[in-house]
């Protein structure tokens, strides 16, 4: 029996295949489409999406493709400066195609052994106490232990066991391209330059051998989505909004996406888990799409090993949900009022003018910065120190990063007092003894996500809270 089927090879499902392969459980990945995707969608990881890659050892792999910019300007398209003292060691945007994101995590799922099967749809799927029975397309039967749904905002998972998908239909369009243009590259700059200072939704930039991605929005709503664009049609809506197309020519792919908003009820039913876009779908402002579903990839992969492995504490499982599904509403909440704010009616301009003023104050723009790049967030582990529930930052310890010490995916106990001690656990949970001038606390305990799971330096206290996260102790006897 297959351990866990992951339906969807996008960047969230090849994540989800390296973290539970990191704990050697059997991951199968089932993809539709026989190729890799051409289009474009995401264009960058924020600082939350960079911090995972550092803490699994693949961020120079990220870095050596993409390019480095501030973080500022990344609500609701209003130009401020970056914030100081961002609570984060990567204080930057990396951009970096979604096309290559999802090559990266493809390569390092396959590395660490998940098997990745092409041209496979799954098309039914049931389950009981014991496992899920999946069916493709071409009348294959499998079994696994779970089953995680990756397969995008139109989930074939999501509909087969019956979660609702809430929320509100697509109002505005854009059409997406990557294209050739007849003009010169200065000229199209001025250009894009003055437009973007009042239509936020267009945009044309170079990508390098003479083609450049174009985003216009559409003249309506299309019935199907999955239908793309005629190249007349994306000429015709630029020059609506331009006055000329700029000769636009020889297209390489053209697609369309809408600002549907939508939330799943549940993101579990039994054996069966939601993950991604098939856990929720929101407008674009902001690039926090494929963000998101790497995290929420990142927050599972551990505690469904767990499950695999027979250590997880009862409501291990269950807490992806719990902490997940308020994050993605937070998500869902901050771009719709960005798509409100980019609006070009008098009201959302007024409105806009204000929040602009607003970022003008630093614990302002940080907040909003916190929240694109998802570097605020914070689980409701109950009360405590401030740093409970919240991820902690790639800190210098004496000798050498923390992230270097998380690559294996296991839980850590930072010891600064060297008093302390995981025994029991040490399957689970590696103790590190050293010292961070960045630190005010004697000790910290982390689950494989970063996020901390406990801060003092009493030894009683500590083997209280170890099996809430780690299960039952294992007898050194």
């Amino acid at each position: 029996m297959i351990d866990v089927i992951i339906a969807g090879g996008g960047p969230t499902g090849m994540m989800l295949a390296g973290e539970l392969r990191l704990h050697g459980v059997h991951a199968l990945v089932l993809e539709k489409d026989a190729e890799p995707s051409r289009i474009v969608r995401g264009l960058g990881l924020h600082a939350r999406s960079i911090e995972v890659m550092d803490q699994r050892g693949l961020l120079d792999r990220f870095l050596a493709l993409g390019q480095q910019y501030p973080v500022g300007g990344f609500f609701a398209g209003i130009s401020k400066p970056a914030p100081d003292r961002l609570d984060t060691a990567h204080p930057y945007v990396l951009a970096i195609p979604q096309t290559t994101t999802e090559r990266l995590l493809t390569e390092h799922a396959a590395e660490l052994g998940a098997e990745i099967r092409r041209g496979c749809e799954l098309v039914g799927l049931s389950q009981d106490e014991d496992g899920v029975s999946a069916e493709l397309a071409d009348g294959t039967q499998l079994r696994s232990r779970y089953l995680v749904g990756c397969d995008g905002g139109r989930s074939t998972v999501r509909k087969l066991v019956g979660v609702g998908f809430p929320g509100e239909s697509a109002r505005v369009e854009w059409l997406l391209g990557e294209v050739e243009v007849a003009v010169l590259p200065e000229e199209l700059a001025a250009v894009v330059a003055e437009l973007r200072k009042t239509h936020k939704g267009f945009g044309a930039g170079p990508l390098g051998d003479g083609a450049y991605r174009v985003v216009v929005p559409a003249e309506g709503v299309a019935e199907d989505r999955t239908v793309p664009p005629t190249l007349d049609e994306l000429k015709q809506q630029i020059r609506v909004i331009a006055g000329t197309d700029f000769g636009v020519h020889s297209p390489r792919w053209l697609s369309r996406f809408g600002d549907a908003t939508r939330l799943a009820e549940r993101y579990r039913v039994g054996r069966v888990l939601l993950a991604g876009d098939a856990a929720h779908i929101h407008p674009p402002m902001g690039g926090q799409g494929l963000n998101l579903g790497i995290q929420d990839a990142f927050n599972l992969g551990w505690k469904l090993a767990a499950a695999v492995g027979g250590w997880a504490p009862e409501g291990l499982l269950d807490s992806y949900h719990t902490e997940r599904h308020p994050v993605a509403a937070d998500v869902l909440n901050n771009t719709r009022a960005q798509a409100e704010l980019m609006s070009l009616d008098p009201g959302p301009q007024a409105v806009r003018r204000l929040v602009s003023e607003l970022m003008d104050f630093e614990d302002v723009k940080r907040y909003l910065i916190e929240k694109i790049t998802a570097i605020g967030v914070r689980y409701d582990f109950g009360e405590g120190h401030d740093l409970l529930g919240r991820r902690l930052r790639d800190v210098r310890l004496k000798r050498g990063r923390l992230y270097e010490l998380m690559h294996g995916g296991r839980g850590l106990l930072l010891d600064q007092t060297g008093r302390l001690s995981v025994e029991g656990w040490a399957d689970r949970v590696d103790h590190v003894v050293d010292g961070s001038e960045e630190l005010d606390v004697p000790a910290a305990l982390l689950r494989p996500d970063g996020h901390v799971a406990w801060i003092g330096d009493d030894q009683r206290d500590l083997l209280s809270r170890l099996p809430q996260w780690f299960g039952a102790a294992v007898s050194s006897g």
